[in-house]
């Protein structure tokens, strides 16, 4: 089912690593404290996006492999709640950061040159 949504658009093809997670790459775009100072690791922001749409869809395939697992009675009930309420999250983060993506495109198209 949520497999399909890998193909919408081109965020699932920019993630660079597949261990890498939303608070890894925001550290490194946010310039976490190290103890040497070294030059900074750029990212993109279509890669910072990329990273958080395939973080968000390998929420929502855990939420439904543990919501099948619960039908099937081999997961307990605050298991699958916990995966659900998660993917609830990184579904609702995504919806508030596409609204204000297209928020800013208006803003910017309304804008006199």
């Amino acid at each position: 089912m949520i497999d399909a949504i890998n193909s919408v658009g081109a965020f699932s093809v920019m993630k660079e690593a597949e261990g890498t997670r939303l608070t890894s790459s925001s550290s490194s775009v946010f310039g976490a404290a190290s103890a040497t100072p070294a030059a900074p690791q750029s990212q993109s922001f279509a890669s910072v996006l990329g990273d958080m749409a395939t973080d968000a869809i390998g929420a929502m395939k855990k939420a439904e492999g543990a919501s099948l697992d619960g039908i099937r009675g081999q997961a307990n009930t605050r298991e699958v709640v916990d995966a659900v309420m998660n993917a609830e999250q990184s579904l609702q983060t995504a919806i508030a950061i596409r609204d204000k993506v297209v928020t800013a495109y208006l803003e910017i198209a309304r804008m006199q040159i």
